[in-house]
């Protein structure tokens, strides 16, 4: 092909999804790629900078916008994505994923680049690439492990004589280790009907029928899932992640005079809590008041960043009255954003208590901080077996009723006492205990093992570089010669 090879990014609309695909897409562009983010202009403004601070190094990396059907959909005019829609219109956005397919088929055409990144909501590409004669990768923002247990799940059901209210433990049918799983935990689209349990058959043949699939892990962190993941999932699979990593974004590290930074300098090594939730899930006023009462009933010194819309109109009282005058010498209260990989990879923080969404797990993995979990949503339960049984970096911060559905798990508030419990146990001097030992051990390995994949000559780097070599060999005739042969296994 004359010229650098020029790829498509195209991510589904939630920052999760887009702040990764626009780390990998910097990955190929520091490999010389031509990569171009596809997106809407509200959600192209929150990976702006990110682009900007790589095409300012030199990268050969670029925006382009499409207009969002807001209109169609029925929300107001910026309102892009799953972080800014209310929850009960989340479902319109999902609906906009219909909608936009023909803006993309037009823009592929129009541009005609050499190859198309795409979110696995997008299944519609996988045939629009076909008929354009380029390969279309499925973009997975997610590692092998969640997306392995989901499909054995949805395939079997073991679940499926469980009343709602039965929460009895049952085994993931046909994975390499020991899943147990109860049904309030499960995913949103195993319990519910939604646009993403109608369309899920429809994503996983696209996956199965296009050129292949990238996944935000590395091989060395799951092998046995991610070898499940080749056999059942996809035609290729190149486990180049953790995508932030890969790229070399230094955005979090530079940022030295952040507060939260010169706040972490004043206290002693490993002695300090992190509690992190990301920016689309959100807790009742109830349990910010637990988790306020069980951060200083603790005793240990705390870092908590929040989201300013748990704090819009006036929304003071969603701390106990005095909480942060109180704590003002043991913690940090935060609102708004916070540079998390830096935080986590400070000498001061010593546990990170997460939600468990994917880019939180690796980083949390990379900084090897052993993690608290507590899960709220979609594939985040699945992830905690991971973490607490399989990896052994993390413990849960309670083991009373959880659920996956936001109505449910409302109700389910952890008390300040557990949250306390928890958090002194896992920091000094809690040194003392042997499981919180190993807990560390642990995740110093697990830090060493994914740092180690995204160097030059690891695991995801060279995943990366036989993504793009196949690319550039892709021939169309020799690739979909056989595709009728091909069906869900």
């Amino acid at each position: 092909m004359p010229g650098p090879m020029q790829v498509f990014f195209i991510p589904f609309f939630v920052p999760s999804h887009m702040n990764p695909m626009t780390d990998l897409a910097c990955a190929f562009a520091a490999r010389g790629v031509d990569a171009t983010m596809v997106v809407t202009p509200a959600n192209g403004a929150l990976i702006q900078r990110t682009v900007e601070r790589a095409a300012s190094a030199g990268l050969p990396i670029r925006i382009l916008n499409y207009p969002f059907p807001s209109a169609e959909v029925g929300l107001a005019e910026g309102v892009e994505n799953l972080v800014s829609a209310p929850p009960e219109e989340e479902w319109k956005i999902n609906r906009a994923v219909d909608l936009v397919q023909g803006i993309h088929e037009r823009l592929l055409r129009e541009h005609r680049p050499h190859a198309v990144v795409a979110d696995c909501s997008f299944a519609s590409l996988t045939y629009v690439a076909r008929d354009l004669g380029i390969p279309r990768v499925v973009f997975l923002p997610f590692g092998a492990f969640p997306l392995v247990v989901s499909v054995r799940l949805m395939e079997h059901e073991p679940y499926a004589g469980l009343a709602d209210g039965d929460n009895t433990p049952f085994l993931v049918p046909d994975v390499p280790d020991k899943v147990e799983m109860v049904k309030s935990e499960l995913p949103n689209h195993l319990r519910i009907a939604s646009h993403l349990t109608e369309n899920m058959e429809f994503m996983r043949k696209s996956t199965l029928e296009c050129f292949g699939a990238v996944l935000n892990t590395s091989y060395d962190l799951e092998p046995a899932y991610c070898d499940q993941f080749l056999r059942t999932e996809c035609r290729r699979g190149f486990f180049v992640g953790p995508y932030a990593l890969l790229s070399e974004k230094k955005d979090d590290f530079e940022d030295r005079d952040d507060k939260c930074l010169a706040w972490l300098e004043t206290q002693e090594t490993a002695s300090v809590v992190f509690v992190g939730f990301g920016s689309f899930l959100f807790f009742s006023k109830e349990q910010h008041w637990e988790m306020a009462r069980g951060l200083e009933a603790s005793g240990r010194p705390f870092l908590w960043t929040l989201k300013e819309s748990d704090f819009a109109g006036g929304g003071a009282d969603w701390l106990p009255e005095g909480f942060e005058e109180r704590t003002r010498g043991q913690g940090l209260v935060v609102r708004g954003w916070v540079p998390q990989m830096a935080i986590l990879n400070h000498r001061a923080t010593g546990a990170f208590v997460t939600h468990l969404g994917w880019n939180s797990l690796t980083e949390g993995l990379y900084a090897g901080v052993p993690m608290i979990t507590w899960p709220l949503a979609h594939e985040q339960f699945i992830s905690e077996r991971l973490v607490v049984n399989i990896l052994r970096v993390g413990v849960r911060m309670w083991d009373g009723y959880r659920s996956s559905l936001p109505e449910a798990a409302a109700k389910a508030v952890v008390m300040g006492d557990a949250i306390a419990r928890t958090v002194s146990r896992l920091l000094p001097p809690g040194f003392a205990d042997e499981e919180v030992e190993a807990l560390r051990k642990q995740a110093a390995g697990y830090r060493a093992r994914v740092r180690a994949a995204v160097k030059e000559g690891g695991a995801a780097y060279n995943d990366l570089t036989r993504l793009i070599d196949g690319l550039k060999a892709f021939r169309p005739e020799a690739e979909w010669g056989d595709s009728a042969a091909i069906s869900i296994p």
